[in-house]
């Protein structure tokens, strides 16, 4: 492998291979059947030849009567020996790719949040995604052709060398032609092929995924051919990738062809001689002669597990890059400070920020001198411009990302440095770009809570103002979403991550624009309904008791019904990259009524929606007056 592979492919796929967890047993087991339905098939060769030599030379046909059976029981065996190979073989390759993605996934999630949002999404899927699949194909493509070939190619070399030794060389040297000139010829320019298709596979995922979900925002601003043309060239180089990958395996092939020759002509040449003196008959002469076409079948499956080599060891590269930068994250996280034991008879969990500011490791800072408390009972609303650092603050609160200056402690503890599966117990978060899986309703819903029954996630959703559309679905909460919630509208697929994070059995509950993709009057309903979560009697309250609601977002009507509500924004005057900070807070009514701007505001929102006679509108602009 020295040969073939570098020292950080070496190091990478020997990581790699050591996490897929491969079964040995399996493994063991997938190559003696693989290796014995090979072996049948040279047997089958070799008694075939010479059963037709023997006939060749008699007319005694009970003399001839085991050859046929052991001709049945070969050609039956290497057919149901393979099935079975390919059977215990794909198992285990399946299980360690399964391992693989699953401790890739265990490694992200507890690394710090920047290093994975600093990856494109379509470099990720293509890392856990394609590069795991390239990985554990190593196992089923190289490293069992590579076992088999190896264990068939000593057994086929003994058995003709126990006919007639010299003849046993010549298979063995022809065999070692085949079996390591093929491949080495093969690597260089595999490795120069799949260097390229891996580059050109990001760039493809990425492209596509933008493609997917910001097509429409595209063709608005006239960039969808653009973007089009780029995919297309992307998927040319592609392709052109894959000719240059194939010629090594012709080239392979050829040798490979050239070997099987070599050891045909050569057994010819030396049994020959043996024949006329007397050492082998000409029916053993004919077996070793023909049991060569047989053997490099072994063979010839190496030089396309040579190019599977490179490219399995590239996606290794990648995959063990990702790993070992979440593991270097991970370590500089603080030492885990635990979260004291819920007191009895306490009123839950408090989150409490101080001096607070906020931003991106290694960028600017966005906010600053932040200070709130959230805690049941309490509704709270973080009001600002687009942009103007609102999520980045919500990630800081729920600790995941790291404060720039000031505090955010929960029950006293820093809340960056808590062990995270604690401060989800007390503490969920919603984002705006939150997952909805490809799999059912339920199943997406007990993504907040494993334990979530049937009963409790249909009250969530209506709850969320969703039980007609639950209802009306064929299957009700076993029907099953696309990936990402295609066939789901934009604002349906907002109230279903609203009753995820209702079905959360945390005290404190955090939303990012949780309204959204809503109509003006579904998104004040919405979020009215949200901010009186903190109510025991709310529907939206959680199993425990009251909630604690910290809701971001830039609409400012249906604020009403907080308890205070803090203004994010820069102060008049300052340049618009500097800091933002709280230039205002206190109830909804305080702001209408002290702040120009807060009103002003206001009266867009009630401009932007237009005349609008129902009766919540009515009721809405009533409350205002």
């Amino acid at each position: 492998m020295s040969l073939v592979l570098t020292p950080a492919e070496r190091h990478a796929l020997g990581r790699a291979t050591r996490m897929l967890g491969l079964d040995r047993g399996r493994f063991a087991l997938s190559v003696l059947t693989g290796a014995l339905g090979l072996a049948s098939a040279v047997a089958l060769s070799g008694v075939a030849a010479w059963l037709i030599a023997r006939a060749s030379l008699t007319d005694e046909v009970v003399a001839l009567g085991v050859a046929p059976v052991l001709v049945r029981l070969f050609g039956v065996s290497r057919s149901l020996l393979r099935y079975c190979e390919r059977l215990v073989s794909h198992d285990t390759a399946l299980r360690g790719m399964n391992a693989l993605r699953t401790r890739v996934y265990e490694v992200l999630a507890s690394s710090r949040t920047d290093t994975v949002a600093a990856l494109r999404r379509g470099d990720v899927l293509a890392r856990v995604g394609a590069d795991v699949d390239r990985v554990g194909d190593l196992v089923v493509r190289a490293y069992l052709p590579a076992a088999v070939a190896a264990a068939v190619g000593l057994l086929t070399s003994l058995a003709v060398g126990l006919i007639h030794w010299p003849a046993g060389l010549v298979l063995a040297a022809c065999l070692l032609l085949a079996g390591l000139g093929g491949p080495l010829m093969t690597v260089r320019a595999a490795r120069a092929a799949e260097l390229a298709r891996q580059e050109e596979a990001t760039d493809l995922a990425a492209t596509s995924l933008t493609v997917l979900e910001d097509g429409a925002e595209l063709s608005v601003l006239g960039r969808m051919g653009p973007v089009m043309d780029a995919l297309e060239s992307t998927e040319a180089r592609m392709a052109a990738a894959r000719d240059r990958a194939a010629r090594p395996a012709a080239a392979a092939a050829a040798v490979d062809a050239l070997a099987m020759g070599l050891s045909v002509i050569g057994s010819i040449l030396v049994g020959l001689p043996a024949v006329d003196s007397g050492a082998l008959s000409p029916v053993w002469l004919a077996v070793i002669t023909l049991l060569p076409l047989s053997a490099f079948e072994a063979t010839a499956a190496l030089g396309p597990a040579s190019v599977q080599l490179v490219t399995s060891a590239g996606a290794a590269v990648r995959v063990i890059e990702l790993v070992e930068a979440a593991e270097a994250s991970r370590e500089a996280l603080p030492p885990a400070t635990p979260l004291p034991a819920p007191r009895e008879g306490a009123e839950g969990p408090v989150l409490r920020a101080r001096g607070l500011a906020v931003g991106w490791p290694g960028g600017p800072v966005v906010a600053q001198g932040i200070d709130l408390e959230l805690r049941p009972g309490r509704s709270l609303a973080v009001a600002g411009p687009s942009g103007i650092g609102k999520t980045t603050l919500l990630y800081t609160l729920a600790g995941l990302l790291e404060p720039r200056a000031g505090t955010v402690e929960l029950d006293g503890v820093p809340v960056w440095s808590a062990p995270r599966e604690q401060v989800h117990e007390r503490l969920s978060v919603t984002t705006e770009d939150a997952h909805v899986f490809s799999t059912s309703v339920l199943e997406n819903l007990r993504v907040a809570w494993g334990r979530l029954d049937a009963p409790t996630a249909e009250e969530r959703l209506a709850a969320a103002g969703l039980e007609d559309w639950y209802r009306a679905l064929p299957q009700g909460l076993g029907t099953m979403l696309g990936e990402g919630g295609q066939g789901v509208s934009g604002g349906e697929r907002r109230r279903l991550l609203l009753a995820r994070a209702l079905c959360s059995p945390a005290r404190l509950m955090m939303l990012d624009e949780p309204a959204e993709h809503l109509d003006p009057a579904a998104a004040d309903r919405l979020v009215s309904g949200l901010l009186a979560a903190g109510h025991e009697d709310s529907p939206l309250a959680a199993t425990g008791g009251s909630r604690g609601v910290l809701v971001v977002t830039h609409r400012l009507s249906a604020l009403a019904g907080a308890d205070e509500v803090i203004v994010l924004a820069r102060p008049d005057g300052r340049s618009p990259h500097a800091p933002a900070t709280v230039t205002d807070r206190g109830t909804h009514e305080q702001l209408r009524e002290r702040s120009t701007a807060y009103a002003w505001a206001l009266a867009q929102e009630d401009l932007a929606e237009g005349p609008d006679t129902s009766p919540t509108a009515h009721s809405t602009r009533e409350a205002r007056s």
